[in-house]
């Protein structure tokens, strides 16, 4: 592992790190806040999960998330959201390969070598994490914003026991059912949509539920409402009766002021899961 900065934040470090991931077959670099409280011990940890065409960069800047952090003792990371590198596929849309890796295992060609952001976000970078960093792996939250929203979502449903809690800023909510998804995952997974189940949160949340509380903001003037279908997964955890809240912010769009304006809450709801 490779430290490419460490700037002192709220007390705490804000570090960018780079490795050499075994599940990605490249480099791979993910951004790590640690607050002061990691100074005399592990931290629990709150996984933040980015966007379509973002990098670990954007919400580590954008989301104003290291102030509350700070004060909750939570440690955040912010992976990338795909494999980087020359030897990457990648395609000329920017929804699909680099920077579009949808946090799944790809089974198709060329996407497969490289596209495993699903082992790479549930296995690989918290075992790193553990190893490397004062992170205390038995206390975990998610969240994520859009794309890294439906990351978010199917992950912490496919792995109960394992995070306290979910939320998720605008997600991609029915992606089989939307053109943010069904071009995606027939490209990364290929066409039989069996095999697409696990990586929809509304089809998720009506078979299996989250076991712990979960949050949804969803912009009310968001440009991407048709795509990102927030009525379905509304619906779905109404019938399920799922432990919850799914909030319409009216006025909202779908940039990082909304992620701004509301990770408050989320960094608070998380630190009260987590039992902070």
């Amino acid at each position: 592992m490779e430290t490419v900065s460490e700037n002192t934040c709220f007390g705490g470090v804000q570090g960018v790190y780079s490795h050499a991931s075994e599940a990605c077959g490249c480099d791979m670099t993910f951004g790590l806040y640690l607050p002061p409280q990691a100074k005399d011990g592990p931290v629990p940890v709150l996984w933040y999960l980015s966007g379509l065409t973002c990098t670990h960069e954007n919400a580590m800047t954008k989301a104003a998330a290291q102030g509350f952090a700070a004060e909750a003792g939570m440690a955040v990371v912010f992976p990338d959201t795909s494999p980087r590198g020359d030897a990457v596929a990648d395609d000329a849309a920017y929804d699909l390969g680099k920077g579009a890796g949808f946090y799944v295992n790809a089974t198709q060609d060329p996407w497969a070598p490289h596209f495993q952001m699903w082992d790479y976000v549930a296995t690989e970078l918290p075992a790193l994490l553990g190893k490397e960093f004062a992170i205390d792996l038995d206390r975990q939250a998610i969240t994520g914003h859009s794309m890294g929203g439906h990351g978010a979502l199917t992950l912490a449903m496919a792995h109960p026991g394992r995070f306290a809690s979910v939320s998720a800023f605008a997600p991609i909510a029915n992606p089989s059912q939307s053109d943010w998804g069904r071009k995606q995952l027939s490209a990364y997974l290929g066409d039989d949509e069996g095999a697409w189940a696990r990586h929809d949160a509304t089809v998720q949340m009506e078979a299996v539920g989250f076991d712990g509380p979960v949050l949804v903001d969803q912009g009310g003037s968001d440009q991407f409402l048709d795509l990102l279908k927030p009525e379905a997964l509304s619906h779905a955890m109404a019938v399920r009766r799922q432990d919850g809240v799914f909030r319409m912010q009216k006025g909202y769009d779908h940039s990082y002021f909304f992620v701004a304006t509301f990770i408050p809450d989320h960094i608070a709801f998380h630190a009260d899961a987590l039992g902070l």
